[in-house]
């Protein structure tokens, strides 16, 4: 091939893209999770059959914590020994239906195992959850306003500066029954 040609050739996302990935420990299922990205689109870029789009490039980098630039060169960086993320990298799980966002603060890597998230209700908005896998806990600091939560039949008032620790294998609700909005730590902790 001439030379100028593959000069102007497009980034091998592909490559790129696996090699962060399992750097990271996630399985092409993992990935399709968190990006919100199709398990079969990212197989496609991952063998370099499709090229994504700048949306897919996007939700694909905030769910690796990368850089967009980071996922679109070939150059394998060495890590910085402290990797800041900003507030716009950090991905985002919209619940604006049920009035809550969930920010997820935890790195990729870890996720399945230890997970920490920022939950914004809005008021009378609430987060409801199926049970996760059995010996899954969680522990829910309130940074502010009141919480209500619901586990099993059991309901607790949870106020600014309280922490509740409960088990997640089973039903529960996180609502915020104030007339302003509140906000608070979760931490998942799977066994």
């Amino acid at each position: 091939m001439n030379k100028s040609l593959a000069n102007n050739a497009p980034p091998e996302v592909g490559a790129t893209l696996q090699r962060m990935r399992l750097a990271r420990g996630l399985t092409l299922e993992d990935l399709s999770r968190i990006a919100g990205v199709s398990k079969s689109m990212l197989s496609q870029i991952e063998r370099e059959k499709a090229n994504p789009t700048i949306a897919i490039t996007w939700r694909l980098a905030n769910a690796l914590g990368v850089q967009i630039g980071e996922l679109l060169s070939s150059e394998v960086r060495t890590a910085d020994l402290i990797r800041l993320v900003d507030a716009h990298e950090i991905p985002t799980l919209p619940g604006a239906h049920a009035g809550y966002s969930l920010r997820i603060l935890g790195p990729m890597d870890l996720a399945g195992k230890y997970e920490w998230y920022e939950l914004i209700l809005a008021p009378n908005g609430e987060l409801v959850s199926q049970p996760h896998d059995p010996g899954t806990s969680e522990h829910l600091t309130v940074l502010s306003g009141t919480i209500e939560l619901e586990v099993g039949e059991e309901k607790k008032k949870i106020r600014h500066g309280g922490t509740a620790r409960y088990p997640a294998d089973q039903s529960h609700a996180i609502r915020n029954a104030g007339k302003t909005e509140a906000k608070a730590l979760l931490v998942v902790v799977q066994r």
